[in-house]
């Protein structure tokens, strides 16, 4: 039985109205766990619905796809883990800690877990007032640095980054807030930097430009080369120039993938049909999504290092992606 959010999803309406006066039996529901409605995950999830409801069928019933909002990438996981859901949107750090048993999963390893594809990256924006005396990774040390709940996506990240630069956590001051909050101590000058992982632009980042002369602070160089050798689902990326007001130069920095994953008890049949709808609509989704026009069938296995889905597998194998 799908997680099912009291929340009204994007897609719900589409879900229903698409299948018109058809009894219930003759549609198969699937639902996307996504996140808060002020993220990117719940709004791209919807948009995905409604196309899985208009292109796919399995066993000649028609797909009815619901996005459902929740607490994103861990929450996420977790509902995989008890199936409480078909699908979900999880970062692929975090669906790399469940899987393993390590981090926040620690000694308890989600080995359910199967991915049906990569979708677009999330960029790690290490920000800082332009006045602040941050140029580089290092000059954290002794600092104020925001890094989310403890046990997040967020949280994992700044621990991994302090370990590869040879600190820890006691070398600085971590503040444990919000991304809005966090970008509004910055600017009352409460907080030095803040580490925000989501698609960019990013909302509170460029409220933050706004506001004051911000610095992105790059994520590059052999402590990078390390991490990303022991944490293979980080990529390397550079953020464009102008991304925000007053950035005129590109950054170099890390993403994580966002990864559509689901669970080992979802048929073959339905995995292949719901990977075959989002990689051949493309074009489709990028035109009602900015995020949509980042996917695509070339990079659908970066940074997946859980096993694929049967179902997608097949589909991957079809389109000579694998052998």
């Amino acid at each position: 039985m799908a997680f099912r959010s009291k929340a009204a999803s994007l897609a719900l309406v589409a879900g229903i109205a698409f299948a018109g006066s058809a009894a219930a039996q003759d549609r198969v529901f699937f639902g996307i766990a996504t996140g808060g409605t002020g993220g990117t995950y719940y709004p791209l999830g919807g948009m995905l619905a409604q196309l899985i409801s208009n292109k796919a069928t399995v066993g000649g019933k028609k797909l009815a796809a619901t996005a459902e909002t929740s607490g994103a990438s861990v929450a996420n996981a977790q509902l995989l883990a008890r199936n409480d859901i078909e699908s979900a949107f999880v970062a692929a750090d975090i669906l790399d800690a469940a899987f393993n048993g390590k981090g926040q999963f620690e000694g308890k390893p989600v080995k359910n877990l199967r991915a049906l594809g990569a979708l677009y990256p999330e960029q790690v924006q290490l920000v800082t007032a332009a006045s602040a005396n941050v140029r580089s990774f290092k000059d954290l040390k002794g600092k104020s640095v925001s890094s989310g709940s403890p046990g997040s996506g967020q949280w994992q990240l700044l621990g991994d980054l302090l370990e590869a630069h040879g600190m820890t956590r006691k070398d600085i001051a971590e503040d444990l807030s919000s991304f809005a909050q966090s970008v509004d101590k910055i600017k009352d000058g409460n907080l030095v930097a803040s580490l925000i992982t989501a698609g960019a632009p990013t909302a509170s980042v460029t409220d933050l430009a706004n506001a004051r002369e911000l610095r992105i602070v790059p994520l590059s160089g052999p402590e990078i080369e390390t991490l990303r050798k022991k944490q293979p689902y980080y990529a390397t990326v550079q953020l464009p120039a102008n991304t925000y007001k007053g950035q005129t130069a590109p950054v170099d920095t890390l993403a994580v993938m966002a990864i559509w994953a689901t669970h080992e008890g979802l048929s073959e049949q339905t995995a292949y049909e719901v990977t075959k709808a989002l990689y051949e609509n493309l074009e489709i989704l990028g035109q009602v999504h900015p995020k949509g026009k980042e996917i695509s069938l070339k990079t659908a296995l970066l940074s997946v290092s859980i096993p694929l889905h049967p179902g997608a597998q097949r589909y991957y194998r079809e389109k000579g992606i694998i052998k």
